[in-house]
């Protein structure tokens, strides 16, 4: 009995190239509709972790100046997006980048001299906690403040409506 090829007889199984291509259509605006929606929602994870980190920055500096009984000067960058903070003799140095897409939009209180030079703050061991409020912008426009509230000296962040 002589052998026959599957295609021969039988009905062939498979998607043909049309079906193939609905497919990827399909899949490719169900991704191009989702795209925006999930990129600002990474842009707001990145400016709400920018500002958590600020927090952490200036709960570090406030706590050196208490517990070591040092002055400490935070430097406030917002041309570059960094934040300094060093102790007088230099034993103490900390340096805080953001992340790109996120800039830093004012430094409060304002002050006399341009809005993207490099403001420089005192804090002092027992004395009053500077107010310090740094207002955070993404590319998509949301904005945060972090601040340090001078009463009880602990920096908060806050979403800006």
């Amino acid at each position: 009995m002589p052998t026959s090829s599957v295609g021969a007889t039988g009905k062939q199984k498979g998607i043909t190239l049309i079906e193939m291509m609905i497919v990827v259509l399909l899949l490719a605006l169900l991704a191009g509709l989702s795209y925006p929606s999930v990129a600002s929602g990474v842009d707001s994870l990145r400016l709400r972790s920018a500002s958590d980190a600020i927090v952490a920055f200036m709960n570090t500096a406030l706590d050196r100046a208490d517990r070591r009984q040092q002055a400490v000067e935070i430097s406030i960058s917002p041309r570059e997006g960094v934040l300094t903070a060093r102790s007088a003799d230099l034993g103490f140095v900390h340096r805080l980048e953001l992340p790109e897409g996120v800039h830093i939009a004012s430094v409060r209180p304002v002050a006399e001299i341009g809005p993207d030079e490099a403001r420089r703050f005192l804090v002092y061991p027992g004395g009053t906690v500077p107010r310090i409020g740094i207002e955070l912008t993404n590319s998509s426009g949301r904005r945060r403040m972090v601040s340090i509230d001078p009463v009880t000296g602990v920096p908060r962040s806050e979403l800006e409506q």
